[in-house]
């Protein structure tokens, strides 16, 4: 997927009221970026680490600048949330993601179950539908990605959203945008949110799907890597 929009370098100062951080550029000006990632982003925010910048161009927004990746370890991490369902559409319509491919269609962004939105919805030609929810994963423990990075009751109420789907005859998928090319495997962080973790073990039993793919990140763009193998 490529990010069509200027970017521009600098070093990660700090973040806060969850929606701020501060960016250092490189003629050493101070500037207040838009973080669109309400999660804990824990591991991810180290004082003076590389960040990409993306350039909204709209002089007249209160925050020019969004905070799109930041690196660690040597390897970029994408933290922008609003990037991975567009990355998984395009993937999924190109044919690049072997688990998901035979549908005739793909929309973004449906309404289903109790008052929930879908990521993505594949129709087969035959009518048959299979529900996928995409979830950013920035947090790794060592080579090992895991979600979520905090206590998350949507996420929860999703994984119980699609295993109702399977129960009335339909395919689900929650799928891990690991945003990050640095993991091998991927895992629940029981240890930051145990309920959805039972929640994940219980998803998988009732028939939901779970796929956990890393992602090249790169200034420009972002690029579905290879599948990694998930333990429960």
């Amino acid at each position: 997927m490529r990010i069509e929009l200027p970017t521009v370098e600098g070093r990660f100062l700090r973040r806060y009221k969850r929606f701020f951080v501060d960016v250092e550029l490189a003629n050493g000006e101070v500037v207040v970026a838009h973080c669109p990632n309400t999660g804990s982003l824990l591991g991810c925010l180290v004082e003076g680490a590389r960040v990409i910048l993306r350039d909204s161009q709209d002089m007249e927004r209160k925050l020019r600048y969004v905070f799109q990746a930041i690196e660690i370890g040597g390897a970029w991490v994408n933290v922008d949330t609003s990037l991975p369902n567009r990355a998984v559409f395009e993937a999924v319509e190109a044919g690049k993601i072997p688990e998901l491919v035979g549908y005739a269609r793909v929309e973004r962004e449906k309404k289903y179950g109790e008052a929930s939105r879908i990521d993505l919805l594949l129709t087969g030609k035959k009518g048959e539908l299979c529900y996928v929810e995409v979830k950013n994963t920035t947090l790794a423990d060592g080579r090992t990605a895991m979600f979520p990075d905090s206590v998350t009751e949507r996420g929860l109420k999703h994984l119980v959203e699609l295993g109702n789907m399977v129960e009335q005859g339909h395919r689900a998928v929650q799928f891990f945008f690991v945003s990050r090319s640095d993991c091998r495997d991927f895992r629940p962080a029981a240890h930051i949110d145990p309920k959805y973790t039972a929640g994940l073990t219980r998803a998988a039993a009732r028939g939901v799907e779970l796929l956990a793919y890393s992602t090249r990140v790169a200034p420009d763009r972002l690029t579905l890597g290879k599948r990694l193998p998930i333990t429960l």
